[in-house]
């Protein structure tokens, strides 16, 4: 069975102390108390003696671990002591598929090196393949040649990402100012991050407008004069952002309530629909020869309606009325621009 996390972190702090140069030779009770007082100080939790006996033999022996230490015990000292000097947990061998999965998780990464968040960990991962003697670039073609995501070769607004993502981590106020597409007028916002996310290359950051006192989304690509104020925020316990965007299609959330929204797909797009939902809560209402009738509990935001017209006559809405109704005159007036 995998290890739990406190197993982990004795795991460590045995190797910690086999390592110790200035005490060698650790008992088994030299080897529990150092766990105890790691894990726990003086809070009164206890670690037995039978824990570190499965930790030293999971260590030695745990397939799953891999760690296979070379723990011997030393009768002439009466305590502990790794037979190899120089092994660590900290630095263990890897087989062939170890090494293609870091090499291929750390090519992926590179696909996405031009955005400024993720410069930061180009020396880190070249400092991984050195160390696992990988090459970034060797003869054979590489697993980005194969393997492409969607994404644009660019992102306004990009810049602010690494600044709003310290922010959002450590509880800090930021404040920038915030231009509307189509408006003159320019905002002045202070903001309490708490989420970043991308939806069709724009970058959006949630959080706590103090101004309004309430949760607002903000278009990185419409920001300036982004900067840190010298001040941290409590963040709201009670924000959740599955829950929040529970009933979202995008990014768009309004404090509207949620609304059945049932749409007919015709035999065509049917199969794609059931294999790919378009919203988590679709749900089944009718299947036949003619295709398939779904429903949704979302908000009617703008990004459903331009979901909706990206299906064309392959859709029908059948309720509600209301978003019947918008999409209805969205495609009048598109068939207005290409009549004679």
């Amino acid at each position: 069975m995998p290890a739990n996390k406190y197993a982990l972190l004795r795991y460590r702090i045995i190797d910690r102390s086999l390592r110790n140069k200035q005490r060698p030779f650790p008992s088994k009770e030299d080897l529990r108390s150092a766990c105890e007082e790691a894990l726990y100080g003086s809070d009164g939790e206890h670690i037995s003696m039978s824990t570190i006996d499965k930790d030293i033999w999971a260590m030695r022996n745990e397939g799953e671990l891999g760690f296979y230490a070379p723990i011997k015990f030393s009768k002439d000292y009466g305590g502990y002591f790794y037979e190899d000097p120089n092994y660590t947990i900290s630095e263990l061998p890897l087989n062939e598929d170890d090494l293609n999965a870091i090499k291929t998780a750390a090519e992926t990464l590179f696909q996405f090196k031009d955005i400024p968040l993720f410069k930061q960990f180009d020396t880190a991962i070249e400092k991984i393949l050195d160390r696992m003697k990988i090459s970034a670039v060797d003869d054979h073609k590489t697993d980005h040649d194969v393997l492409q995501f969607e994404r644009s070769a660019e992102y306004k607004g990009s810049e602010f990402l690494g600044t709003l993502f310290s922010a959002a981590k450590n509880d800090e106020v930021v404040t920038f100012d915030y231009q509307k597409f189509n408006s003159d007028e320019v905002q002045s916002i202070v903001l309490c991050p708490y989420l970043l996310k991308e939806y069709r290359s724009r970058w959006y950051v949630i959080g706590m407008d103090e101004s309004k006192n309430a949760l607002r989304t903000y278009s990185l690509d419409r920001m300036s004069k982004l900067a840190l104020i010298s001040r941290s925020f409590k963040r709201d316990e009670a924000f959740n952002t599955a829950a929040f965007f529970k009933h979202v299609m995008g990014i768009t959330v309004t404090d509207e309530k949620p609304k059945k929204v049932r749409l007919k797909f015709n035999e065509l797009m049917s199969p794609y629909i059931m294999s790919q939902p378009i919203h988590h809560s679709q749900k089944i209402f009718a299947d036949d020869d003619n295709g398939i009738t779904i429903e949704i509990e979302v908000l009617v935001t703008v990004e459903l309606v331009t979901l909706i017209l990206g299906f064309g006559d392959q859709v029908e809405i059948l309720a509600p009325q209301e978003l019947k109704e918008n999409v209805k005159s969205a495609l009048i007036n598109a068939l207005k621009k290409y009549q004679v």
